[in-house]
């Protein structure tokens, strides 16, 4: 398909122009103008575009692209060797951070509740980015397990793990900046990728748990699942590719 299609076509389906962020969304750096094969990875890092030139692919599609508010823009360094291996090969570029954070069937925060089995009731926070939602009946202990086997690590708990669970916030990445607000929404429990030095006496004082589950490991499913939607619709031939990341 042309370029120009695949561009509109996701950030009329991301509703990109409905978002505040703090990076550019959509297509970030212009490569050949026909996409047949797309590479798919959570962060546009070296390991992810060499992966896409042996791969011969047309493009890459990412969460996590370039151009990051307040960065020096100079391009030098490891700027300059990522910029210049898709221009050598002539590789697009498409990023979508906020947008596919909070798509409502494709986007991180709906696959991360589906894997871990969580049925999503509100939304919360900043630009609704947080979702709320509840669970069978468990544990602390229980959830964090489901997270253990979900995404393959296990996360940092912070609370009693007998402590029942049935109320569930959660919010990709790194979002434990949300925890307030989902104690005030009335959680059992806030599962996020990350979490600082604060998190821990909110956790304590609130009497509301805390999941840390890894920025990397809960923001995977959304370009998976987008990239499948991609192939399904246009027939692309898609592949994503594992790049491992223990934060």
């Amino acid at each position: 398909m042309e370029r120009a299609e695949l561009q509109r076509y996701l950030d009329t389906l991301l509703n990109v122009g409905g978002f505040k962020d703090y990076c550019p969304n959509g297509l970030q750096v212009e490569g050949r103008t026909t996409v047949k094969r797309l590479v798919c990875g959570v962060t546009a890092s070296q390991m992810l575009l060499d992966a896409a030139v042996e791969r011969r692919a047309d493009a890459v599609l990412v969460h996590h692209g370039y151009f990051w508010r307040g960065e020096d823009g100079r391009i030098t360094g490891l700027r300059k060797a990522r910029l210049a291996t898709l221009l050598r090969h002539d590789i697009n570029l498409f990023a979508y951070h906020l947008p596919l954070d909070a798509h409502a069937e494709l986007g991180n925060n709906a696959q991360l509740g589906a894997r871990l089995g969580l049925t999503a009731d509100g939304r919360f926070g900043d630009q609704e980015l947080g979702w709320l939602g509840s669970t069978a009946p468990t544990t602390l202990g229980g959830l964090a397990e489901r997270v253990t086997q979900g995404l393959g690590r296990t996360p940092l708990v912070l609370g009693d793990p007998a402590r029942p669970v049935r109320r569930v916030g959660w919010c990709s990445g790194g979002a434990q900046g949300y925890f307030e607000a989902a104690i005030a929404a009335g959680v059992d429990c806030f599962i996020s990728g990350e979490a600082s030095e604060p998190t821990t006496h909110l956790a304590r004082e609130s009497g509301v748990a805390y999941l840390a589950a890894g920025h990397h490991a809960t923001e995977r499913y959304g370009v998976q699942a987008l990239g499948a939607h991609l192939a399904e619709r246009f027939g692309l031939s898609v592949a994503f590719v594992v790049i491992d990341n223990p934060v």
